[in-house]
């Protein structure tokens, strides 16, 4: 019975309890949520309040922008119609200065109408005289042709042939000036177009100067380097010598040794071998023939990619081997200090524009050009002109009938077949000519000035003669009183011909003679 009741108290009370807490925790909870209610509404209240300031900031920075933009944009109006009014201020003064000139033209035509009117009447007046005067004419001749008739004992008929007779003569005289006129003409456009075209063509290919000297200096660490070069009682230097062919000068020129020899490949040779024996350091006869023997057998592989990179940058394609390894070997061969592989691309790049500029084959022009010193590869070991030596190389290895007749031609050794062979000339000239191209002592250049001016100074009636533009014009000026004009013409030719005869000279030298007669008068 007492545990029934405790049991019964204890579940009223744990009821009784829950109920408690329940509501405890309803009125905790309302409370927790009404506080939350009223941050939130602090929170909302505040973020209002800066919402509202953040509009009102907006709104103040929308109005000033919008007064800014609309300063601006009155700105930007009143200056545009400051410039309309401008530009009209400026049309009306134009159209107003049109309208005066209109009325100046409009008195002008006025003025001329009446002119034209009057000169009209005259014309008329003199028509009918000229017609009275033209009636008596008529007549006049008439008579004079009586009389003639009389005189003469000719017919009309007989006096008719013999004036057609006259007229035939001077038509063909006529006739023969005018073809001689359209010659000349033709001529002048024709060495024109050729200007154009050869001056064309040196635009187009900027060419470096290609100007070599016929010696090679090492440079050396130390002085002490050429104590080594040369070697006990001079063993070393004599077994370069003789294994390169090249002279070694060991002279005063600190820390340098000049290699000299006319052929650049054994220059070349002797040049790579000295460099590496003093980087190397062992310097004696064996090792010397050691190092020069490798450096040659490097050397033929260099040579012979020279020339497929010499094909290459002209254009040329399919060439024999051989070829290719003579146009490398041109890479250390020179004329009067030019480079003759370098001069080769360089014709071969002015003769393929002047050849398209004529409509002709731009890549056979090409390979003439680069073909065309082919010869000088190996003249000093064949006999012959290098032309000659050229041609026959190019039949060798299976080149066309052209390109071995514009070898051959290049110097005019044989006659030209075909107009390639004369546009070489053209170009191997201007590539050997253009000024920085070739080297001359100053010697054999002055030499060639005073041989130049006396030729043209042992004419009668020079008064003096000067070679100008590096020997490449003569000037010469003739006594007025002893040489006239038609004598000037003369005197140009001869003196044309003797230069040809007793002078040898690269391209070609103008001569020009001048005639100038001064009158003199003092006013007092």
């Amino acid at each position: 019975m007492i545990t029934g009741i405790n049991l019964t108290h204890l579940l009223v009370i744990s009821i009784c309890s829950a109920v408690g807490i329940f509501i405890l925790g309803y009125f905790i909870r309302k409370y927790a949520a009404e506080r939350k209610v009223k941050i939130a509404e602090v929170r909302a209240r505040e973020l209002t309040q800066v919402a509202v300031k953040e509009a009102e900031n907006i709104r103040r920075e929308a109005k000033l922008e919008a007064k800014d933009l609309l300063y601006k944009t009155r700105a930007e109006f009143e200056r545009e119609t400051k410039e309309t009014r401008q530009r009209l201020f400026s049309l009306e003064k134009r159209l107003m200065q049109k309208e005066e000139n209109i009325d100046r033209k409009v008195d002008i035509l006025d003025k001329k109408e009446r002119s034209v009117q009057g000169r009209e009447r005259n014309i008329s007046f003199r028509e009918k005289q000229l017609e009275t005067k033209n009636n008596e004419l008529r007549h006049l001749i008439e008579e004079e042709k009586q009389r003639l008739q009389r005189v003469s004992s000719l017919t009309a008929e007989q006096a008719k042939q013999i004036l057609l007779e006259r007229m035939e003569r001077e038509t063909r005289l006529d006739g023969a000036a005018m073809i001689k006129r359209v010659e000349e003409e033709a001529k002048e456009s024709a060495d024109k177009k050729s200007r154009e075209i050869i001056s064309l063509a040196i635009q187009r290919c900027a060419a470096d100067h290609t100007i070599e000297s016929t010696v090679s200096v090492v440079s050396l660490p130390s002085d002490e380097m050429k104590g080594r070069i040369i070697g006990r009682e001079g063993r070393n230097i004599r077994a370069l010598e003789i294994a390169t062919g090249i002279d070694v000068v060991v002279d005063d020129t600190p820390e340098a040794v000049t290699l000299s020899g006319f052929d650049l490949v054994k220059r070349e040779i002797a040049r790579t071998a000295l460099e590496r024996l003093i980087t190397d350091g062992r310097i004696h006869p064996a090792r010397i023939e050691e190092v020069v023997a490798k450096v040659k057998q490097e050397m033929e592989a260099t040579i012979r990619e020279e020339g497929k990179r010499a094909a290459f940058d002209a254009g040329v394609h399919r060439l024999h081997p051989e070829e290719i390894k003579l146009l490398g070997r041109l890479k250390y061969r020179t004329s009067f200090g030019q480079n003759v592989l370098q001069h080769s691309k360089e014709v071969a790049y002015l003769l393929g524009v002047m050849a398209s500029e004529l409509g002709l084959d731009f890549v056979l022009a090409r390979r003439v050009g680069l073909l065309h010193d082919l010869g000088k590869a190996v003249d000093h070991e064949v006999e012959g002109t290098h032309a000659k030596i050229g041609a026959e190389l190019a039949k060798k290895y299976g080149e066309s009938t052209v390109v071995v007749n514009a070898i051959a031609a290049h110097h005019q050794d044989v006659e030209t077949e075909s107009l390639l062979a004369v546009l070489v000339q053209a170009a191997d000239a201007i590539s050997a000519t253009r000024p920085g191209a070739r080297r001359e002592t100053l010697e054999s250049y002055v030499k060639r000035l005073e041989k130049l001016e006396s030729i043209a100074d042992s004419f009668k009636g020079v008064e003096k003669a000067y070679a100008i533009q590096a020997g490449r014009e003569v000037r010469v000026i003739v006594q007025p009183n002893k040489i006239n004009d038609a004598e000037a013409t003369i005197l140009a030719r001869e003196i044309r011909k003797k230069v040809e005869e007793g002078l040898e000279y690269p391209g070609q030298i103008k001569v020009t003679v001048i005639r100038e007669t001064r009158v003199i008068e003092y006013a007092k």
